[in-house]
């Protein structure tokens, strides 16, 4: 890993550090809406083999799939700011971890916006209930699909952050040793988002990565991955 010791100003390092924990919270928030959209989602129940037969579903559960796309909407939100407070850390700034995770963490957020944007304007159209193999679905159908593509480029861009982090987990060493493979396991497992054939472990996925979220939410909240990383690296502050 490239980067040199140096020392920061007591308030520069007060100012880093509040940056990580606020980036903690931010991640947590991001967990507590994707179990959300998990739960809702399952709830809706609206995965089904062609885009009419989804929409149906839509129309039948409106307020989940609503709920679901909200979550999501705001899942994304939480996601962009807590990757852009990591840009802020001195552990990114001082190039002891790559800066290459944290914009990975602002792309995927901001698809993941989009794709909640637009299942909750789907969700609201006055016109779902009128859906038929016949058509009235040019509108709605074009969010369907721009939902679904920004939804999955979203979710693979968070697999590859986590895919990344995992190589710089490990070399720090601790628990984040510990936290690397299943972060490496899970961001190739995320990938499976764009094969129809694995849509039964999109939940299953969703769920661990609910997961990985608390533990390093809760990590950066706690000060402990700046500790690792001042145990592995030696910085003074």
């Amino acid at each position: 890993m490239s980067g040199s010791v140096s020392s920061t100003s007591p308030e520069s390092t007060e100012t880093s550090d509040r940056m990580a924990r606020i980036a903690g919270i931010l991640l947590l928030a991001t967990a507590a809406l994707t179990l959300l959209i998990v739960l809702s989602r399952v709830s809706a129940d609206a995965d089904r083999e062609t885009m009419i037969q989804s929409l149906r579903a839509i129309a039948d559960s409106r307020e989940m799939f609503g709920l679901s796309g909200i979550a999501r909407l705001l899942s994304g939100v939480t996601f962009i700011a807590a990757g852009i407070m990591l840009l802020r850390t001195w552990i990114i700034r001082e190039h002891w971890a790559t800066a290459l995770v944290p914009y990975l963490f602002v792309l995927s957020g901001a698809f993941t916006a989009v794709s909640g944007l637009c299942a909750t304007f789907i969700a609201i159209s006055p016109t779902l209930g009128e859906i038929s193999d016949a058509g009235g679905y040019t509108v709605i159908g074009s969010l369907y699909n721009l939902k679904w593509i920004a939804g999955k480029i979203g979710f693979a861009a968070a697999g590859a952050a986590l895919i990344v982090a995992a190589r710089y987990q490990w070399r720090v060493g601790g628990t984040l040793r510990k936290v690397a493979p299943a972060s490496a396991i899970l961001g190739v497992a995320m990938q499976f988002i764009w094969l129809d054939a694995a849509t039964f472990m999109h939940p299953v996925v969703g769920t661990v990565f609910f997961l990985w979220l608390l533990v390093i939410g809760t990590m950066l909240t706690t000060g402990r991955v700046e500790r690792h990383f001042i145990d592995a690296y030696g910085r003074n502050a």
